[in-house]
């Protein structure tokens, strides 16, 4: 899977900033015939850039041919339509964003307090929780949104797949999201998916007492070597937020590690996963 349409545009829009270095850009415009705006909304992202542009401006930063492979392939890719875009409509800005972000990352590692994390969603437990949404009302909005939370977890039957680390609250085993039978069901795709190479799936214990993920559910997104750096996001009521500085990372990888430490072992994650999900079926039958 190459990177998608909006990353590789923001990345042709870093590459430029930094060609330009201490030039103007009011004065690189004047000299192509452009207008501020325009090259502002290439360096940003906000839009693509023609091979024709891309090639007069490459010349004016004095960047050789030989040299401009790279970065007319991240053109080209950014006036390409990302595969999300049929449900664009009903994607706020900050989610499309962590879309892109989710199809390019080499390592997930979540800590969910909540619901099962979206990559690990039945059908019907995805529903029940998008119908709950505090912005949601319109029936086709609620629709598209679950249509792209299923689609999204295609990613991880791309070659190659990334790695997950998950950690659930053990809560999540127990709140009836969608009611009974929908969370008996979906706690067997968790003891199933459990199984699959690449995810680690850990339950923290209620016994585990307090710990770093108190105040939050955050995601820790890294990338392949040399594509770019890694981020953490949290989703929120209105979209979702971004924490980008190395002291920030390094805050929620410390959070993730010791969630991690504190989290039953992977076998024993998993049978407390298939005890409860036996508990409801009993309960299913009296």
């Amino acid at each position: 899977m190459g990177r998608p349409t909006s990353t590789a545009r923001r990345e042709l829009g870093s590459e430029l900033r930094r060609l330009r270095g201490d030039r103007r850009g009011a004065t690189v415009a004047v000299a192509l015939g452009w207008s501020e705006s325009k090259l502002s909304r290439i360096e940003t992202a906000h839009t693509s850039i023609s091979e024709g542009d891309l090639d007069r401006l490459l010349t004016a930063y004095g960047v050789r041919v030989e040299d401009r492979d790279r970065l007319l392939d991240l053109a080209r890719r950014g006036r390409a339509q990302a595969w999300w875009s049929p449900y664009r409509s009903s994607v706020p800005d900050p989610y499309d964003e962590y879309v892109a972000l989710e199809g390019e990352a080499s390592l997930i590692g979540e800590w969910e307090a909540q619901v099962v994390p979206g990559l690990l969603q039945t059908d019907e437990y995805a529903r029940a929780i998008i119908e709950r949404g505090a912005d949601v009302g319109d029936p086709g909005v609620i629709q598209r949104r679950l249509a792209l939370r299923m689609a999204r977890q295609a990613v991880l039957t791309r070659t190659p797949p990334p790695a997950l680390r998950m950690v659930l609250d053990e809560a999540v085993l127990h709140r009836e999201v969608g009611g009974r039978d929908v969370l008996l069901r979906q706690l067997a795709r968790l003891v199933e998916d459990s199984r699959r190479p690449g995810i680690e799936l850990l339950v923290l214990p209620f016994s585990a007492g307090a710990h770093a993920g108190q105040t939050e559910s955050f995601m820790v997104l890294d990338f392949a070597p040399g594509t770019r750096a890694s981020v953490v996001h949290i989703e929120g009521l209105t979209g979702g937020l971004f924490r980008v500085t190395p002291d920030e990372l390094d805050v929620y990888r410390d959070a993730l590690d010791d969630l991690r430490k504190r989290a039953l072992s992977a076998e024993d994650s998993r049978t407390v996963i298939a005890e409860r999900e036996d508990a409801l079926r009993l309960m299913a039958r009296s």
